[in-house]
């Protein structure tokens, strides 16, 4: 049948399964909204209040769910709008599909209006990225669009369409997306017996825990394979959930904020297995000293992420849980309870610093956690309160924490986290941010109260930039350069502005209660906690250093620093 370019937009989205798409309207993109209208009961749009606030949504979505999330802009800063999130996106290997509108095929090239090279601009960090010029290529570019995103290691992918195009005809034939398989050529029999006889010599393994694991969907195959070669786990900021935070063999994030057992147990360890991460440099810290005794394992599905960071002993490249299946059958259960009990003691000994009486970062995650029993869907900005996050909620499976991990994107959180709701409309879902992130995107606080999407926002209010003060605090002589907020704002005021209940606390059974009634009024909200504009996130590892250096509170008290 004949259909113009925009309807042909609307149905490859339906083709994918497409069900929500965040974006904003302008000229360029104005067909497709009208075909959007047409469709609004099979697919629904949230008009986002900045474009960047749709990009996230889409990533939010896309994260907590392992579906590709969709955004739409118009032409020129409608697209450049865009930018951060498709950036963010590409830096934690998130599948969404950005739909972007340009001039006219007769206007590119002539400095139109609005018009802008996006495709161009976003190269260096999409996966692929298109434009448009002639109908009769719109609908299997679409659909490329969407294979590319979520097939090998997944990622954002850029779609942009000239205005005729959208208006123009072409016949369009429906089609079945084909499933994407798991990629498995590249996985070598030998590569993986060579795994296996590493980890039937070794005495003390370690095992950090990647993103790539939850890509893959690999959170079963992972946990038997720690309980067969009696390992304990670690994990990076985006491997959370891929072992349960209460289990026995859990030590915490690893890195720069990392606990103290996964630092040292991974500097103790005699074979380091890596799988799914890529030796980032908030994790590895000085790559010379890193896992100093230990054999290197790395597996993950992209080859040039091998031996990029760090030298390795073996690899096995491909998706993680099949390979974990192979595994899995290849090994016989092994027993390291005296390397158990070991790394034990340095849980027991380095315990996480909690302190439950006063309104701080740590207790109120702690407090989110038991409140919620575990279950919530947790957000995070970029900052102190994004490593509380991952230090103290104890994350019982794979896509709870929704959190920019490789760009660090302040603003990223409101709509990520409007993102995660709208397709997981039966979970509790919590955006946590300082007032720093906060001020870079609470207008999408009007996004969910325009929709009464009931998203819960605490902000971990300590009147500065938090991380960055931490910083000046201990490696710039206490100059604080521009990271006080000392203004007038008051951010309840600002949320009941835009239409939702707020609160302002400042003990932490002011925010339990908060918290509580947030939840049973299942409504937009904002709690603004007010702590201490000198909390600081411990452990830390100062930047390059090995992280057997990693240092508490009480080590720079013993050394007689004031911090």
């Amino acid at each position: 049948m004949q259909l113009t370019g925009s309807e042909i937009v609307v149905e490859c989205l339906k083709e994918q399964g497409v069900d929500t798409v965040f974006g904003y309207p302008g000229g360029t993109i104005l067909n497709i909204y009208d075909a959007l209208y047409k469709h609004s009961d099979e697919i629904t749009h949230i008009l986002t209040s900045h474009e960047q606030g749709a990009a996230h949504a889409a990533d939010g979505y896309a994260r907590s769910t392992g579906k590709v999330g969709v955004c739409m802009a118009t032409s020129g800063p409608g697209a450049t709008n865009l930018v951060t999130g498709i950036a963010t996106a590409y830096m934690d290997s998130i599948p969404i599909v950005a739909i972007t509108a340009n001039v006219a095929k007769s206007g590119l090239g002539k400095d139109s209006f609005q018009e802008i090279d996006i495709v161009g601009a976003t190269m260096p960090f999409t996966k692929h990225n298109f434009i448009v010029k002639e109908i009769e290529d719109l609908a299997d570019t679409i659909r490329r669009a969407f294979t590319i995103a979520k097939s090998g290691r997944p990622g954002p992918v850029l779609v942009d369409i000239t205005k005729d195009v959208t208006a123009n005809k072409t016949e369009y034939t429906k089609q079945t997306p084909k499933a994407i398989e798991p990629y498995t050529d590249t996985i070598k029999e030998e590569d993986v017996d060579k795994v296996v006889e590493l980890i039937k010599e070794s005495n003390k393994p370690f095992i950090i825990a990647g993103g790539g694991l939850v890509a893959s969907g690999a959170q079963d195959e992972f946990r038997k394979f720690a309980d067969i070669i009696d390992t304990p786990v670690c994990d990076t900021l985006m491997g959370k959930g891929a072992i349960e935070g209460t289990n026995a063999r859990y030590t915490g994030m690893i890195g720069m904020h990392g606990t103290k057992a996964s630092n040292f147990g991974v500097t103790r360890c005699d074979l380091l297995i890596v799988i799914g991460a890529r030796f980032s440099d908030r994790v590895v810290g000085n790559p010379n000293s890193f896992a100093p005794d230990a054999k290197i394992i790395h597996i993950d599905i992209d080859p040039t992420e091998i031996n990029k960071n760090v030298k390795t002993d073996a690899s096995i490249i491909g998706d993680a849980n099949e390979i974990l299946k192979r595994l899995n059958t290849k090994l016989e259960k092994q027993n390291h309870k005296e390397w158990m009990d070991e790394v034990g003691e340095l849980k027991n000994k380095y315990p996480l610093a909690l302190d439950k009486t006063t309104l701080n970062g740590p207790s109120i995650i702690d407090a989110l956690y038991e409140i919620t029993n575990g279950d919530a869907i947790v957000t995070t900005d970029v900052g102190q309160h994004q490593m509380w996050a991952a230090q103290f909620y104890k994350y019982k499976e794979t896509r709870q924490l929704i959190t920019s991990g490789g760009l660090g994107t302040m603003g990223y959180g409101v709509g990520a986290c409007i993102g995660a709701k709208m397709a997981n409309k039966d979970r509790i879902c919590v955006n946590i941010a300082g007032d720093g992130c906060f001020r870079m995107n609470m207008n999408e606080i009007a996004t969910a109260t325009r929709y009464n999407i009931p998203i819960i926002q605490i902000v971990i209010n300590n009147h500065v930039l938090g991380m960055v003060r931490q910083w000046q605090t201990l490696f710039y002589g206490k100059r604080y350069s521009n990271t006080v907020l000392d203004d007038q704002v008051d951010f309840v005021k600002i949320s009941e502005g835009m239409g939702a209940k707020a609160y302002k606390c400042t003990t932490i059974d002011e925010f339990k209660n908060a918290l509580k009634e947030s939840i049973e009024l299942n409504i937009p909200c904002v709690i603004d906690c007010q702590i201490d504009s000198d909390d600081k996130v411990f452990p830390m590892v100062p930047a390059n250093t090995s992280i057997s250096e990693a240092f508490s509170e009480e080590d720079l008290a013993a050394k007689g620093y004031d911090c």
